[in-house]
């Protein structure tokens, strides 16, 4: 009883404006149909930039620009061979909820 009153508790304290931030950014890389779409093909395995520009037929400075933007928020993260990067997930919280929501819509 006294874990359930504390877990209550702490869902109702108010968030730090840190989290607010946070959380608003990950909703809003999960706004794009473009980062899903790379989101979505990197959970599967990892991609250099012009692999997933072939694969998802987009330009190559699109995609660089939108993995900019997911690396920033720690959503992707890379690895370097040679002078190639290959990306990956770097956040399996987001990917689960990114790959839930994509079962909802394919079910709804």
């Amino acid at each position: 009883m006294m874990d359930e009153q504390n877990n209550n508790k702490e869902q109702n304290e108010q968030l730090d404006e840190e989290t607010l931030f946070i959380v608003s950014q990950t909703f809003k890389a999960l706004g794009d149909p473009t980062r899903i779409r790379i989101l979505h093909l990197l959970s599967n395995q990892e991609y250099s930039v012009n692999e997933i520009a072939e694969r998802l037929s987009l330009l190559q400075s699109t995609v660089s620009h939108q993995l900019r933007f997911l690396k920033n928020l720690r959503l992707v993260k890379y690895r370097r061979e040679g002078t190639t990067l290959f990306y990956s997930p770097d956040d399996n919280h987001v990917m689960n909820v990114l790959e839930q929501t994509i079962h909802h819509a394919q079910h709804h």
